[in-house]
């Protein structure tokens, strides 16, 4: 969530317009995260934040924005789209496809603690079930075969060091894919910045526009390499046992899940550090960006090759 089109009051005005929100109070541009342009929204009628889509087309937004409102209406804490005036989600501003949302109450967490995980892992299992019966279909962009353009993209800018590495590990995770798991609707970009809460209550889930249909096991792998590692990469067992058993009382796991685990841990670690990798070396303008540090990636990548095999098993941790 990045400015790269800035927006001007009378436009905005302009854009309101269309849905009942009442006249325009204030407005701001949102820092945080990389895909998107954003705005908090005040107006008479409510709190909103506004998202142009920058690389999202027409054909793929109604299934973020449906999948949202399902969420919602499933009592999973995920912002609501607001419809316009002619009954639809989806709008445009600035030439670019445009959405308005419920703003929730909260805010993000830098150091999460055992009760936030314990929260955020309940809520995820959560949103797993609820969406169960969604009919939208969309795979993940970012899964095995974005990780390979996104290597051949990146010869010539890594060291040997880090070429030596991503190698070795996209050999690896191709030995061991594993069509058994169970799938489904995933977040598979739930981090700490894109969950709300008020003291350690979860107020809201936010950012799907990478949700798509995937292994369930990938999207708590991308969670606790996150909410769940130190800063040398280490993960950190207490919230980590606190995420996953609460996890896990609302979705077992189921026997290949526990085999896959260390696999997943480090498919979650290599797709993220290969974005990081890309947004570094092929960085995007915007009049607000924020490029993320691909080390700590990097560095979690490591730390999960080193762990697997040891006692950190699903089993163990999810007890």
């Amino acid at each position: 969530m990045s400015v790269y089109t800035r927006v001007e009051r009378d436009e905005l005005e302009t854009f309101l317009a269309r849905f009942d929100t009442g006249a325009l109070i204030d407005y701001e541009g949102i820092r945080a995260g990389i895909e998107n342009t954003n705005y908090f929204v005040d107006t008479e009628g409510g709190r909103y934040v506004l998202t142009l889509f920058e690389s999202l087309g027409d054909e793929e937004l109604p299934f973020f924005l449906g999948l949202m409102a399902h969420l919602a209406e499933r009592g999973v804490p995920t912002a609501h789209p607001l419809a316009n005036l002619q009954g639809d989600y989806l709008e445009h501003l600035k030439g670019k496809p445009a959405a308005l949302v419920c703003r929730l109450t909260g805010r993000s967490v830098d150091h999460p603690l055992p009760g936030h995980c314990q929260a955020i892992g309940e809520s995820l299992a959560r949103m797993h079930n609820a969406g169960g019966d969604y009919a939208g279909q969309r795979d993940n962009d970012r899964g095995p075969h974005w990780w390979q353009r996104t290597s051949q993209l990146l010869d010539g800018h890594l060291d040997p060091a880090q070429r030596r590495l991503l190698d070795d590990e996209l050999a690896f995770q191709h030995a061991h894919r594993d069509d058994r798991l169970p799938r489904g609707i995933v977040h598979a970009d739930l981090f700490r910045d894109n969950a709300l809460f008020e003291g350690e209550r979860l107020t809201g889930i936010i950012d799907l526009y990478y949700a798509c249909r995937d292994v369930l096991l990938y999207d708590v792998a991308v969670t606790v390499n996150d909410w769940c590692s130190q800063t040398g990469g280490e993960l950190d067992t207490e919230r980590a046992a606190a995420l996953l058993a609460a996890y896990a009382r609302v979705r077992p796991f189921t026997e290949a899940e526990h085999a896959a685990w260390p696999v997943m841990l480090r498919a979650a670690a290599l797709r993220f550090w290969l974005s990081r990798l890309k947004d570094q070396h092929f960085p995007r303008e915007g009049e607000l960006t924020h490029i993320k540090d691909p080390g700590e990636f990097r560095r979690i990548l490591e730390r999960r090759i080193a762990e697997t095999g040891t006692a950190y098993t699903l089993e163990r941790l999810a007890a």
